[in-house]
């Protein structure tokens, strides 16, 4: 009986010193003045350097610390209602303030030059990829600049506007999608991908994935094309990253029954 009173109240100790270290990571960013300098020295401060050793392998470079993802995330109340500050993190070109810009900046809020601007400055495809596309597909010109991108001979241009064009067919009801459109993108995809350049062929790939996955109207069309295709062959350098096979995604999503539910928001 002693043993299991014991037992119940070192449970009781842990817990509260769970909640009292919970309760003082909150403070720790609740002190936070919001200002460009003062957000810097926060994501200095919360940087990994072993978080760093995996982004720079994904074609990060310096300036950078290494702050998690779960991390910039706490950050974004701080920015969020805060566009200018936004703006101010991604120009200064270090990669976790250009994340955590991308996070809190409001698409809709933004001009088209200011998107491309910012596709620009990313001088890699993670960049292109994991910030701008997102930000360019919530914006009010994610078809025009999808539509020139994926037109263009740069690697990570033409990887953006694939990308971006993905990331707005999942958030974009299908009675406001040109089905021909994305017919005549599954085409082209079918018929080109496996000759085209590196990074491209895994947007690609990603697209006919998104198709499948969220438009039920061409599911059965990406499907086919998926089968077609196969396995995408893509160099992704010393990440432990793999291409999904999109036949087999595909297929998971129709199994799990959940072809045609869009997403809430494409920034994460």
């Amino acid at each position: 009986m002693l043993l299991f009173i014991y037992k119940i109240i070192v449970k009781e100790v842990w817990i509260i010193k769970k909640l009292e270290m919970n309760n003082e990571n909150k403070k720790k960013f609740d002190t936070i003045n919001v200002d460009l300098e003062t957000m810097m020295d926060k994501l200095k401060e919360l940087g990994s350097d072993q978080i760093k050793k995996v982004l720079m392998k994904h074609g990060i470079q310096e300036p950078f610390y290494g702050t998690k993802i779960g991390d910039l995330k706490k950050l974004v109340k701080y920015v969020k209602k805060n566009d200018i500050l936004a703006r101010e993190l991604y120009n200064t070109g270090n990669y976790d303030a250009m994340y955590l810009a991308g996070l809190s900046i409001n698409p809709k809020s933004m001009t088209k030059a200011e998107v491309e601007g910012w596709l620009e400055k990313a001088y890699c495809n993670a960049i292109a990829v994991s910030i701008v596309s997102n930000v360019a597909a919530e914006s009010k010109f994610a078809l025009e600049l999808a539509r020139k991108w994926i037109k263009s001979d740069d690697e990570i241009i033409e990887s953006c506007g694939w990308s971006t064009m993905s990331n707005y067919i999942s958030i974009t009801e299908d009675n406001l999608i040109d089905m021909d459109e994305i017919r005549e993108l599954l085409n082209i995809i079918e018929t080109d991908i496996h000759n085209n350049k590196n990074k491209v062929r895994y947007n690609m790939n990603s697209f006919v994935i998104s198709v499948g996955s969220y438009i039920k109207e061409l599911n059965e069309r990406a499907l086919e094309v998926a089968k077609n295709i196969g396995k995408v062959n893509v160099s992704l350098g010393t990440t432990s990253c793999k291409v999904p096979v999109a036949e087999e995604y595909i297929q998971k999503v129709i199994a799990m029954n959940r072809v045609e539910r869009k997403r809430k928001t494409c920034i994460c």
